[in-house]
């Protein structure tokens, strides 16, 4: 507990400190500039790993920089320090208006609008710090990393466990006489190994991540896992081309819908660079599905109070009953497009869809036959057209029951046509994403393999 309270010290004396820092560096720009934000973010914590129980990497980190903006005559310019001293502050400051001298002008610069910024942020209780000393990191790790080795003799070599535990501190200011901070933590554990059989190896992981220590998985449950999901895929097979079914498992189904994401993000929308550009009000999801954001969950790992233009978070839906209700607009694409910010400067805030009361158990006997993806590669995907072609791995299933491990196979589709054809989402929901929700299964796509 002593611990703690030191930790809870330290961190109310450094957020004073930032604070200080980006007042400093907007009274230095008032007279100078038309408008200015300034943001400072400074991480405090250990990370450890170790290999076959030893100690590889123990490195304490404490990274912190300040970042400003100056707005003059609609032009830009921008400057970073890491150094916190008042010279320094006053040299970035310099910096930044020089650069703003020489930028071209942009009718569309400039800070955020007054009535849209977080001027009494909400506590979303993110802060959670933890008595961790660097034997018991290094202990957690080597557990996580014993308890996969000692689960089966075909798991050969290991790439080890690995323990991370910080706290983060972030402020942002404005020349509207904005002032905000909060601080936030997070801890992870995760164990990765390698199996052998018949000449075949193969590798996988697992991983736990919380804003609470002690709500992490233990590090046996890690290690079991990791075992489990790496012996399954042992002497996978290749399939032929053809047509089938496919379940994205909920951890790759995450990214599914991470695609949305850049499509209806702002930037894009005023380029003309998406294949939903004539898509808001329109339905491109089933009817039964909504995409809701919650920035204010509490203790949630994408949770913040404001994005990184001030801009406060609110609760919204993306997609309401399939319908794209908005877009994700930052302060500069809002302009573009004469619309205001969405509050999504930094990107998005613990997405949610809702599962349809299917266990995953259930949604392999409601697939019955076809391929359930469990790992993705490539970046063959398109923002302009849509087009889907990546690299997957995953398992074979006959009648809804799981029957052997494949790789080196290519699923290809359309995006518009993946999202609208979606037949259902199971309740197996991966909450460790920013997107939030579970296995999904889509009727048909194309499968290229041998």
């Amino acid at each position: 507990m002593a611990l703690a309270m030191k930790v809870i010290t330290q961190v109310a004396e450094q957020r004073k400190a930032l604070e200080k820092a980006v007042s400093t560096a907007l009274e230095l720009a008032s007279g100078k500039s038309d408008g200015a934000e300034v943001s400072v973010s400074k991480t405090t914590g250990i990370g450890v790993s170790t290999r076959y129980g030893e100690v590889e990497n123990v490195e304490f980190n404490s990274d912190g920089a300040l970042g400003i903006t100056v707005y003059h005559q609609n032009r830009k310019g921008s400057a970073s320090s890491t150094d916190l001293s008042q010279e320094a502050i006053a040299r970035t400051v310099q910096a930044a208006l020089d650069i703003a001298r020489y930028t071209s002008p942009d009718p569309c610069a400039g800070v955020a609008e007054k009535d849209l910024l977080a001027f009494d942020a909400p506590d979303l209780d993110l802060f959670h710090p933890a008595e961790v000393s660097p034997d018991e990191a290094i202990e957690l790790a080597a557990r996580a990393e014993q308890a996969s080795l000692q689960a089966d003799k075909r798991i050969t070599n290991t790439e080890g466990g690995s323990f991370n535990s910080h706290y983060g501190i972030r402020v942002f200011g404005n020349s509207h006489g904005m002032l905000q901070s909060y601080c936030s933590t997070r801890h992870s554990l995760s164990s990765c190994v390698i199996a052998e059989e018949n000449g075949d190896m193969e590798r996988d992981y697992a991983y736990t991540i919380s804003r609470e220590l002690d709500k992490l998985q233990s590090p046996e449950a890690v290690g079991a896992e990791c075992a489990r999901r790496t012996l399954a895929r042992l002497a996978p097979r290749k399939l032929s081309t053809m047509k089938a079914p496919v379940i994205f498992a909920s951890e790759v189904a995450t990214g599914l819908f991470g695609h949305l994401v850049g499509a209806i993000a702002g930037g894009a929308v005023y380029r003309k660079s998406t294949f939903l550009l004539d898509s808001l009000g329109q339905q491109i999801l089933p009817a039964w599905l909504t995409i809701e954001e919650h920035p204010h969950l509490l203790k949630g790992l994408a949770s913040t109070p404001f994005d990184s233009e001030g801009v406060r978070t609110e609760r919204r839906d993306i997609i309401k009953d399939g319908v794209l209700t908005q877009w994700l607009l930052t302060n500069y694409s809002a302009r573009k497009l004469g619309l205001k910010s969405t509050g999504h400067a930094g990107g998005i805030h613990n997405w949610r869809i809702k599962g349809q009361g299917l266990s995953f158990e259930q949604l392999l006997k409601e697939m019955g036959t076809g391929l359930v993806v469990t790992e993705l590669m490539g970046q063959g995907v398109s923002g302009v057209t849509g087009d889907y072609s990546r690299g997957a791995s995953g398992f074979w299933v006959e009648n809804g029951e799981i029957q052997y491990p494949v790789s080196e196979i290519t699923i290809a589709g359309n995006l518009k046509e993946m999202w609208r054809n979606i037949a259902t989402v199971a309740d197996d929901i991966e909450t460790r994403s920013n997107i939030q929700c579970g296995s999904v299964l889509l009727p048909e796509m194309k499968i290229a393999g041998q």
